[in-house]
């Protein structure tokens, strides 16, 4: 695939336009679908999950930032968990739409991810989680690697950075002995 430049910017080689989502991002990284995913690479599944952080992004309260988030979370039974990130006045209280998707399969027992999608507008990149959200998700992947998706709702042709969550907190903390 040849890159694009967005603004001025090269894309990353891990970028593919949507329509074209398949195993070359996780061939190139010479790396494996995680065995118990219910989701093939070149499933419709991830362009269903994209939709729905897409949608939940609809919903963000965000009057202080103006930086609306989506996020949607599928677990190993198939079920998406969405979430936006929701602001407060008092900064310390606000949740990343990360959070809020995983919050809620968490609370009604689902703990297996096997994906995550994030939909956010930045011009010069792409929005992953930040710091808090890759350290709370990596608590929940168990030492094995989900694929995540970052997406713009707004840029045509859609372009996703196909990454993973241990791409992105490579040395993640966690207690010795395993919980």
């Amino acid at each position: 695939m040849t890159q694009v430049f967005i603004n001025g910017a090269r894309d990353n080689p891990n970028v593919r336009e949507f329509d074209t989502l398949g195993n070359s991002f996780l061939m190139a990284e010479n790396r494996e679908f995680p065995a118990n995913s219910i989701l093939h690479p070149t499933d419709p599944a991830i362009q269903e999950l994209i939709h729905a952080a897409t949608e939940a992004r609809k919903l963000a309260y965000c009057p202080y930032s103006n930086f609306a988030v989506g996020a949607a979370l599928r677990t190993s039974d198939g079920t998406i968990y969405s979430g936006c990130n929701i602001e407060n006045g008092a900064y310390a209280t606000c949740i990343c739409a990360e959070r809020t998707a995983a919050v809620k399969a968490i609370s009604e027992g689902k703990r297996d991810f096997v994906a995550c999608a994030v939909v956010a507008q930045q011009d010069n990149g792409f929005t992953t989680p930040c710091g808090v959200c890759r350290q709370f998700l990596s608590e929940f992947v168990n030492g094995k690697d989900i694929p995540l998706y970052a997406a713009k709702p707004s840029n045509l042709p859609l372009r996703v950075l196909c990454t993973s969550v241990l791409q992105l907190l490579p040395n993640g903390f966690s207690f010795s002995n395993g919980k």
